[in-house]
């Protein structure tokens, strides 16, 4: 048995040592290098390649089978002076006993410079994709002689899927790599060049180091970014699962839409990709770029078929316009430059390919918060829906300052001829009536973005403890409005306003060219003057509006919506005063007149209560017509008609008062209502701009002179009643009474 056990030992060592030599002479004496045309027709035939070998083959057989390939190049047989690789040197080395058991144990892999120039021509053909094709055969060639059918073979026990090879590679290392891209049909071009790769061993079921930089570039738009990228990467090919943990990607990015601006940027996280459940995820996320910093996570389920998007995110507090600053993005100008410099969010992720939506939302905008849903239902429709509730929002101080500043220069000449106006007018009531305004009040500025608005697809429900908005405090408001294909809605606009309630509905038309703008309003006990001082104007009178109104319009203009509006508005105020007001004097003046007495020198209020002002109003053209201006003083009842010019902001009155008694505790005797007064109508004109209120407002002297020469006929007629008496007929009475009114 030693004898035998001896003899197997010599066979043994014998075969390795002729394995050994044959390995010796195959690497000494045999050299691939004389093979390159040989490897090179292969490669056509086999690859449908042009390879190009300028260096050295160097290898090794065993025990490892090595390969070093030096200055060579890959291109298409179709254009085979246009080259798609480049490659300065690629190594590496396999174990041979290794292979024998479906085993790949690599030392290093190391590659050297390489290029890859990829491109799509006109037609969207990639110059990469015939590789790995057969050339196709020669056009002249025979056609393989057509053989028997063959036979059905027997049916055999399905085989078992074969192993997959187990991995076991050293490290992978590529330095100074670059892939280029560009297609001709759009012009785009990316880049990615220096890129440097090292990895730790690569086996599966463990942690692979993982260390990636690159810079990477875009010409539409032009940009630069550096990048780099490192984890640990483990991957079970059985179960289909991958995953790169504790993965962190930093850069810097520059460029045309940075406006010269660098923004700095990092991601980190554990990410999983499991293809047999078809899920994705990012656990642990974290993101910043410059001050921004996010937190959060990422789900998405059904990758084969429609992939779902779940998750949350929370952005901490930031400057939001310091943020777009540092990105090269300019604000529109704001009221308040001081506004978006506080913005926080926190809530739900949910989307899909087309779509994309924020749930269980928590914002904060400065010193307001919301709560709700915010999400874009159609990417390329840009669809917005927005469902928020918030304490407050203070809406003026974010928007458009150039429209405020557009208005105060269109209307600096009108406030140049009020300015004059009110000097020349004067509270004693002798003075010539104001002329009427003839400057416009309002801008021509373009105030909507009209081909924006067209493309706008939204739906916004917004609810508000108090909502500021043209310098009206809205409490408890609502808003729902809906847009899309150029026809905006704004379905409901209500809340409370000063102890009043308000509630507006509205449409705005951008399908042609001018805008057509209708709405509708309701408004209940809502104190008058801080409508008006809201519009940056002086109230003449105070008091509780009741409005309703139903009005349309065109334009795109401050100018243009006052030009031509038309439509109708009914109106009551309720316990108002005329500010200022010396309609009380100038009537006392004529009643002292007509008394042929003096007023008293005792202080009278500059102010004139009523208890009702109601009318209707027609509107032209931006004239409102007033037929049946009604208003009630105490002791005094007026009505009257005119026309109030909303493009200069004038007014054109002439109201008819109607003495009913002075009700002052102590009456000045000189303006004591004689009962013959009692029912006359005294003549008022009123003319010029609203701003002056009551001060635009004279006795009619023409009217004034009908009057009095009424009460000479009444007093004629007291006469003639005294000395007639009962000597003639009634009707004889009545013929002269008559004859003296006239």
């Amino acid at each position: 048995m030693k004898s035998i056990g001896k003899i197997l030992g010599l066979i043994f060592l014998g075969l390795l040592l002729i394995v050994v030599a044959l390995g010796f002479a195959l690497t000494h004496l045999f050299d691939p290098n004389d093979y390159k045309d040989e490897i090179r027709q292969l490669a056509r035939d086999k690859a449908n390649l042009e390879l190009t070998l300028n260096g050295d083959i160097g290898w090794s057989l065993f025990p490892w089978l090595g390969l070093e390939l030096h200055q060579a190049t890959v291109a298409n047989v179709i254009s085979p002076d246009q080259p798609f690789a480049d490659l300065d040197m690629l190594g590496l080395s396999v174990r041979v006993l290794p292979l024998l058991r479906k085993e790949v144990q690599m030392s290093d892999i190391r590659v050297e410079g390489l290029k890859l120039s990829l491109s799509r021509d006109k037609q969207g053909h990639g110059n990469w994709e015939d590789i790995g094709r057969p050339a196709k055969p020669a056009a002249d060639a025979e056609p393989p002689a057509a053989s028997a059918p063959p036979s059905a073979a027997p049916s055999e026990e399905p085989s078992t899927p074969a192993q997959p090879l187990k991995l076991d590679i050293d490290s992978l290392i590529v330095n100074n790599a670059r892939i280029d891209y560009q297609d001709a049909r759009s012009g785009q071009q990316f880049s990615a060049e220096s890129i440097q790769l090292t990895t730790g061993a690569i086996r599966e079921g463990i942690n692979i180091p993982v260390k990636l930089t690159a810079f990477l570039g875009t010409n539409q738009p032009l940009m630069r970014a550096k990048t780099e990228l490192q984890g640990e990467l483990r991957f079970d090919r059985a179960l289909k699962r991958y995953q790169f943990e504790d993965m962190r990607l930093s850069g810097e990015a520059s460029g045309q839409p940075l406006e010269g601006k660098t923004a700095t940027f990092a991601a980190q996280g554990q990410l999983l990709l499991d293809q047999a459940a078809q899920i994705a995820e990012w656990n642990g996320l974290k993101l910043s770029v410059n001050q921004l910093r996010a937190l959060g996570e990422l789900n998405l389920r059904e990758l084969d078929k429609a992939p779902k998007l779940t998750g949350a995110l929370s952005i901490a507090e930031f400057d939001l316009r310091a943020f777009l600053e540092g990105l090269g993005q300019k604000l529109p100008e704001m009221a308040d430059a001081n506004t978006l410099k506080k913005v926080e969010l926190v809530g739900r992720l949910n989307g899909t390919t087309n779509s994309l939506a924020l749930d269980e939302l928590n914002l904060k905008l400065d010193d307001s918060h919301f709560s709700g849903r915010l999400a874009v239902a159609d990417f390329a429709k840009q669809a917005l829906r927005v469902q928020f509730k918030g304490d407050h929002l203070d809406l003026d101080r974010y928007l458009p300052a150039k429209a405020a500043k557009a208005a105060d220069a269109a209307s600096a000449t009108r406030q140049a001829e009020v300015k004059t106006t009110v000097a020349a007018a004067t509270t004693s009531g002798t003075s010539e009536l104001p002329s009427a305004p003839t400057q416009q009040a309002w801008s021509d500025a373009p105030l909507l973005p009209a081909d924006r608005l067209r493309r706008l697809d939204l739906q916004l429900d917004l609810a508000l403890a108090q909502l500021v908005i043209d310098k009206l405090p809205i409490d408890n408001a609502s808003l729902k409005a809906a847009g899309q294909d150029g026809l905006l809605n704004l379905q409901e606009l209500r809340g409370d306003l000063y102890g009043g309630n308000f509630d507006a509905k509205a449409s705005l038309d951008v399908r042609q060219p001018v805008p057509l703008l209708t709405a509708q309003k309701r408004i209940s006990g809502v104190p008058v003057e801080k409508l008006i001082e809201s519009q940056g104007q002086k109230t003449p009178v105070t008091g509780r509006l009741d409005l309703n109104s139903d009005i349309r319009t065109s334009g795109n203009s401050q100018k243009a919506w006052i030009d031509g509006l038309n439509g109708t508005a009914s109106f009551a105020l309720r316990d108002g005063v005329l500010l200022k007001a010396n309609l009380e004097q100038q009537l006392c003046q004529g009643i002292a007149t007509l008394n042929r007495k003096a007023l008293g020198e005792g202080t009278r209020g500059r102010d004139t209560p009523f208890e009702e002002l109601q009318g209707n109003l027609n509107f032209t053209n931006g004239v409102a017509s007033n037929p049946d201006l009604r208003a009630r003083i105490p002791g005094l009842a007026v009505k009257g008609n005119g026309d109030l010019d909303l493009r200069v902001l004038g007014m054109d009155y002439r109201l008819g008062v109607v003495i009913e008694g002075d009700k002052s505790e102590m009456p000045d005797p000189a303006c004591q209502v004689n009962s013959r007064y009692v029912g006359l109508e005294w003549p008022v004109r009123c003319r010029g701009p609203l701003e002056l209120g009551a001060k635009a407002c004279r006795l009619d002297r023409d009217g004034l002179g009908k009057i009095a020469a009424k009460l000479a006929g009444d007093k004629l007629n007291e006469k003639l009643e005294e000395k007639l008496g009962d000597k003639v007929s009634p009707e004889l009475k009545d013929a002269l009474k008559g004859l003296f009114k006239r």
